[in-house]
């Protein structure tokens, strides 16, 4: 098995209930970095049992996956024992022995289609370029410091093929254009969007996928923001933000990044 094709398997454990493959999967000091969750394998194994046994079937379904060195990053939409759909960004590092060793995610509930008719998930799936991979995780760099952190924000237009920007966010609509006037909107009722640090930018040819913090309205916030690069300007692009759980309810201590 690839390790994409792994760590599809082990998110489809949440709907088989199949343990024994889970165990396979992972590494026995498996990390756990979802806040919700004690860290380690046994508990990853145990909510899989927990969802197995609950009345109402889990549902998983994935629809990108990439592969970055010794990292997988997948786009899916989950239905948790029926507690309603959700989109979300997982992370998966591998370790030497091809054992599924520690995990990120960003999720949030999914949402009906943005002002440009678009959803949180449709649009091109399979990555093209490979050999543009590193360029295109530098271009991304380059704008997350730029643009999002607001370093020089006067390069924003730079970025992109004049308005043709397609946006997947669900209040925002495409083009540059829609992405200004959202962020206008927000200064109007005084919603700061902040990016201040960038943990992780994981690439496979023209789709890049960058995990940063921040603040949202004040709250401490995590973004994943997946970007599709098409001749070296920003075209496409979907994200998942979450608000960072209280400390005081975490589950483990590995933190969210």
């Amino acid at each position: 098995m690839t390790n994409i094709e792994k760590a599809r398997a082990l998110i489809g454990t949440f709907a088989s209930g199949d343990t024994e493959q889970a165990k396979s999967l992972l590494a026995e000091g498996y990390i756990q970095h979802n806040l919700a969750y004690t860290t380690g394998r046994d508990a990853f194994l145990g909510s899989v049992k927990s969802l197995a046994a609950a009345p109402v079937k889990t549902t998983v379904h994935n629809i990108r996956a990439f592969a970055d060195a010794d990292k997988v990053f997948l786009h899916t939409v989950y239905n948790f024992a029926g507690a309603g759909e959700q989109v979300a960004f997982d992370i998966f590092r591998f370790d030497t022995a091809g054992r599924i060793a520690e995990h990120w995610d960003n999720l949030a509930p999914l949402a009906g289609p943005n002002p440009s008719g678009r959803t949180q998930t449709d649009g091109p799936a399979l990555f093209a370029h490979p050999d543009k991979t590193e360029e295109n995780r530098a271009l991304v760099k380059r704008f997350l410091c730029d643009v999002m952190q607001g370093q020089h924000p006067e390069k924003t237009a730079g970025y992109f093929d004049g308005d043709t920007y397609i946006q997947h966010n669900t209040a925002i609509a495409d083009g540059v254009s829609g992405l200004g006037a959202a962020l206008a909107d927000m200064a109007e009722q005084g919603v700061e969007m902040i990016y201040t640090t960038t943990h992780q930018v994981l690439a496979q040819g023209n789709f890049v996928l960058a995990v940063s913090e921040g603040t949202f309205a004040g709250a401490p916030t995590s973004y994943y923001d997946l970007w599709r690069v098409e001749n070296g300007k920003i075209a496409e692009h979907w994200d998942v933000m979450e608000t960072i759980a209280d400390e005081s309810t975490w589950q483990n201590r590995n933190g969210k990044f």
